[in-house]
């Protein structure tokens, strides 16, 4: 259901990950990755995952804590509107880049 949707995005790919789960691509570049758990992790600037993190609904990424990477679970249906949300942010942003 996200794959399928992010897929209708311009310049979008999916592939899959070394370590298991689903890598979302726009223009050749990752912007996030789905786990088989159902943790999404998304990759921003660190001023905007600060932002983000003031909203209360995001979790630094479950590794690299430090960087521009956050981690949200995705529970139930309101979860995957808001999964949907993130990657879109991450798209938008890497395509204004260009």
């Amino acid at each position: 259901e996200l794959e399928e949707e992010i897929l209708t995005w311009q310049g979008t790919s999916t592939g899959l990950r070394q370590y298991g789960g689903v890598q979302f691509n726009a223009y050749g570049k990752e912007i996030g990755h789905l786990h088989s758990n159902g943790l999404l992790d998304v990759l921003y600037s660190k001023r905007i995952k600060a932002a983000l993190m003031k909203q209360g609904r995001i979790e630094p990424h479950h590794i690299f804590t430090d960087s521009g990477w956050i981690s949200f679970y995705i529970k139930k249906q309101e979860d995957k509107n808001y999964a949907k949300e993130l990657l879109e942010m991450a798209y938008w942003r890497l395509r204004s880049k260009d």
